[in-house]
């Protein structure tokens, strides 16, 4: 057996600790992905290039992108990338497991396609796992359900069934979702515990921060558990509380300067359009709503930055009209769909959203003095998830693969994942949205690497900028 995944490893390990990686003696930059059979020798070229390739600052990017073209040109490619990106829902520890046992052909050959199999499993896991951090920041999340990583649970008893989490935990975890959230991914790439939600008693280690984020909040009302107000309330409460005792040598909290440096993530937005466009309101009327959501996201960052926050890191709200859940139950009125099957209306009420926070985080960025904002145009690698599904060896990007009804949207508002009697798509299965509003976690792992990618945020800092030295 040819020994390659560990070289693979040992490369990342280097990538980790020499933080900026230069470009010189570089004059190649693409790989020849022809061979269907490669020998040993070839196989060590290719991976010593994709080592170096990695290191350049858009290589990781590159690399994917080579990926995916392979896909777009070969029927069989695609097939075995999509049979791969099957088994990347699996713990770094287990990766790397697979990767060590990876049989590899008799006699120093190795078996058809086995460069697609290394690739893929390097290009969609790795880059989610290993960091450049040597400490992770302190993160700070609000939001809702997107990032909710057990606050409805802790918060309100309320229960969550299985199947939620049969993917990566195997068993519920008070997840929206199969598995791991893109938050988690975020966390994974810097190689810090993911975060604890704030309502959770027992169990929680706050040392690298805490999870602020509950199902089904908004910004609007303003008081109305739990509104991103209220999570700011809470925050301001924890602050106060982390610098008390750490007077008391209490050594598991972040002190004032870990607050100071901490990095504030927030998501949210989503429910107050989804809100206002169930209760009837008409276009022109949601549309209206905006600006005082987008006063009360501009109110949470003042109040964060006036307590020494200055690292904000924003994303958007993705493409509403495409959830199968607004697909499903959508108003006569509202049906007016686009080129890719999602409602036209509850999109453009969207991206009007999303001008906006981008308008927003630029004004805060001239108002404010030594701040970093971050926005990121989750939109963008969302809506391209589903209008090239195949692409990303991805299927049925309107259905839900736990829901009521079966095509085209698999979703019953009065019968939900969980709820028993639900169609659930096989385990195995590559589909975009778990319950109709939710992400799986197959699509998380690819939105996270794009976030990664810096090539949707403004300005395009890396995610690990933020590291601690």
């Amino acid at each position: 057996m040819l020994g390659l995944a560990p070289l693979i490893f040992a490369n990342h390990g280097e990538r980790k600790r020499n933080c900026c990686p230069c470009r010189h003696e570089i004059d190649k930059t693409d790989l020849d992905l022809n061979t269907t059979r490669p020998n040993k020798e070839h196989l060590l070229t290719l991976e010593r290039q994709m080592a170096v390739i990695a290191k350049l600052p858009d290589g990781i990017s590159r690399l994917k992108e080579q990926v995916y073209d392979m896909m777009d040109d070969h029927e069989e490619v695609r097939g075995t990338v999509t049979s791969l990106q099957q088994q990347v829902s699996v713990s770094p520890i287990e990766t790397e497991k697979l990767l060590a046992k990876r049989d590899m052909g008799q006699n120093g050959g190795a078996s058809p396609h086995l460069l697609v199999h290394l690739l893929v499993l390097i290009l969609l896991v790795l880059p989610c796992v290993y960091s450049q951090c040597n400490k992770a920041p302190i993160i700070f999340n609000f939001g809702d359900s997107n990032s909710d990583t057990g606050g409805l649970v802790a918060g309100l008893g309320f229960t969550i069934k299985f199947p939620y989490g049969r993917t990566f935990f195997h068993r519920s975890t008070g997840r929206l979702s199969d598995g791991r959230l893109v938050i988690d991914f975020l966390c994974e790439s810097l190689n810090s515990s993911y975060l604890s939600p704030y309502l959770d008693s027992l169990g929680s280690n706050f040392e690298n921060g805490a999870n602020f984020a509950i199902v089904g909040s908004s910004t609007l009302p303003k008081y109305l558990p739990f509104s991103l107000n209220i999570q700011a309330m809470q925050f301001l409460h924890f602050k106060a509380r982390s610098v008390e005792v750490i007077k008391q040598d209490f050594k598991h909290l972040m002190d004032d300067q870990g607050f100071r440096d901490a990095l504030y993530m927030f998501d949210i937005g989503q429910n107050d359009l989804s809100d206002a466009f169930s209760k009837n309101l008409s276009y022109a009327q949601v549309v209206r709503r905006i600006p005082l959501v987008l006063a009360e996201i501009r109110y949470a960052i003042t109040t964060i930055y006036a307590q020494g926050g200055k690292n904000f890191w924003i994303h958007n709200t993705g493409p509403l009209g495409c959830l199968p859940q607004k697909l499903s139950i959508a108003n006569k009125n509202d049906r007016l769909l686009d080129q890719h099957g999602c409602v036209v209306p509850y999109n453009d009420a969207t991206k009007i959203f999303n001008r906006g926070l981008f308008a927003l985080c630029e004004a805060l960025r001239s108002k404010l003095k030594n701040v970093n904002i971050v926005y990121v145009d989750i939109y963008t690698i969302k809506y391209d998830l589903i209008a090239n599904a195949t692409k990303y060896g991805l299927e049925n990007p309107l259905m839900a693969c736990c829901g009521f009804g079966g095509p085209p949207y698999n979703y019953n508002i009065n019968l939900k994942c969980g709820q028993g009697g639900n169609n659930i798509c096989r385990v195995e299965s590559r589909y975009i949205s778990w319950d109709g509003v939710h992400y799986t976690e197959a699509a998380n792992t690819i939105i996270a690497s794009k976030i990664l990618s810096t090539a949707y945020s403004t300005p395009q800092l890396k995610f690990n900028y933020f590291c601690q030295s």
